[in-house]
């Protein structure tokens, strides 16, 4: 009993730091990531960190994480679509307590896209984290993924020629950026089309950093440990 009480209140230290955020947003040196008020300043916005959602104003944003406004779900976790008091619409991805990987993309996903910024990569406006509580804000893109434009058959007719070039031309685009233009070198390493997102005037941005991985100027290939993406 003494053992498990003292693995309890480990577990419980190591996830919970100053006003219960969890220790690797706190300590410098946890798991080799910085705090968010020690990430370089945006190449584009200015900012020297990322913006805290507090969790009463995303539940009220979700509707208490309302099933009816479930988007999707992935390896991360849940996505649930909000709106904001000023009228913003957001997508919430809420990081599942049962996910073995979620804590490593959430961490990987915080230190990479808080840092970039192109019109066709989707913007991450913030985060949220309450103890256990770890959810990651971004832009609502209402035409939701590419994968359901192309394989819905009501969908697929909303896709001329003209349509699918300017996605193409968009892909490409935040591609390059990431690739070549972008302070960091960024590879995805899963891009296909249900993590492309389509905005009001279907176009492209890419999402989902999960397991993208940054690499050095002069860096053109590295070999992985294990197997990841689709």
């Amino acid at each position: 009993m003494i053992i498990l009480a003292f693995l309890y209140w480990f577990r419980k230290r190591s996830m919970e730091g100053r006003g219960g955020q969890p220790k690797f947003l706190n300590d410098p040196t946890a798991s080799g990531v910085r705090r968010y008020e020690d990430l370089p300043i945006d190449e584009h916005r200015g900012e020297t960190d990322l913006p805290s959602f507090d969790l009463t104003t995303v539940v009220a944003a979700t509707e208490n994480f309302s099933s009816a406004n479930m988007l999707g779900h992935g390896g991360f976790g849940m996505v649930y679509k909000g709106c904001l008091a000023d009228g913003q619409e957001i997508a919430v991805k809420r990081l599942s307590r049962n996910s073995g990987q979620g804590i490593d993309e959430f961490k990987n996903e915080v230190m990479l896209i808080a840092k970039l910024q192109h019109r066709n990569l989707v913007r991450l406006l913030g985060c949220c984290i309450h103890k256990e509580e770890m959810m990651l804000i971004y832009e609502y893109m209402p035409n939701r993924s590419l994968d359901l434009c192309i394989f819905d058959k009501n969908g697929n007719s909303s896709l001329d020629w003209r349509k699918r070039f300017q996605i193409i031309i968009g892909i490409a685009r935040g591609v390059l950026y990431l690739h070549q233009d972008s302070r960091l070198k960024i590879i995805h390493r899963d891009l296909k089309a249900s993590n492309v997102l389509l905005d009001g005037s279907m176009n492209p941005k890419i999402s989902d950093f999960g397991i993208a991985r940054m690499f050095r100027d002069d860096q053109i290939e590295a070999n992985t440990n294990k197997v990841v993406g689709t």
